[in-house]
């Protein structure tokens, strides 16, 4: 049973290094090691992008989206003028691609992002870990047909893999089952509102107004789905 704290990626002392600078619980670690092997076996090099992040960091993010320091992408990855968005519109914009903090699946260090690191040294173009890049043509489509082949005989599943109405397809996320799912249900709205209002955050009225359907949309339904 993790604590409030640890829910919402304040405190990461339920977590162990598993390569410099990416933190995940023990039983994630040990079930990536088996991971990036099989992978490995069969001509991918499969690294992470990301793993653990923290509130801190994913509240930057926020903060730097909602003032237009950072680009919010509509669905198919393009660019928005966030001055013609109202607050409602512009909150739902950067959801699409961009977890709440304190709602992050990264907070619990069962989640990662992972890519074919050879491949993708190999490409001519910049990589952006963007949808693009995962199908037919990009660098990393082999990992992606990989994964769906793997990835839940090896205890993970992607929860982002179909859109669904709240975030945007990932085909780079991978969730490990068990853990995960344990996180999940611990994780209630009376948490995460205490979180939001104890943070810096930007848009915080009209965060705490769209909650339920926060919740919901971008919490919720995605794992319900798979």
């Amino acid at each position: 049973m993790l604590s409030a704290l640890q829910l919402t990626g304040r405190d990461r002392s339920h977590l162990i290094e598993w390569r410099p600078g990416h933190w995940l619980q023990p039983q994630v670690a040990e079930a990536m090691e088996h991971m990036t092997q099989a992978a490995n076996n069969e001509g991918i090099d499969l690294q992470p992008v990301s793993s653990f992040r923290d509130c801190a960091r994913q509240l930057a993010i926020w903060n730097a989206k909602w003032l237009g320091q950072r680009p919010i992408l509509d669905i198919h990855s393009r660019p928005m003028d966030i001055n013609q968005l109202s607050d409602q519109q512009k909150l739902f914009a950067i959801l699409t691609w961009s977890a709440l903090p304190g709602a992050s699946r990264h907070h619990w260090g069962t989640d990662l992002d992972v890519y074919d690191a050879d491949a993708v040294n190999n490409w001519p173009g910049k990589f952006q870990l963007i949808p693009q890049e995962y199908a037919q043509g990009g660098p990393c489509h082999k990992l992606a047909c990989w994964l769906d082949k793997n990835a839940q005989r090896l205890g993970f599943f992607q929860p982002y893999q179909q859109y669904t109405g709240g975030i945007a397809t990932e085909p780079w996320h991978l969730s490990h089952r068990r853990c995960a799912d344990q996180m999940q249900s611990q994780l209630c709205l009376t948490t995460l509102q205490q979180c939001i209002e104890e943070l810096d955050i930007l848009g915080k009225e009209v965060i705490l107004a769209n909650l339920p359907d926060i919740y919901y949309r971008f919490i919720q339904l995605n794992t319900e789905a798979n």
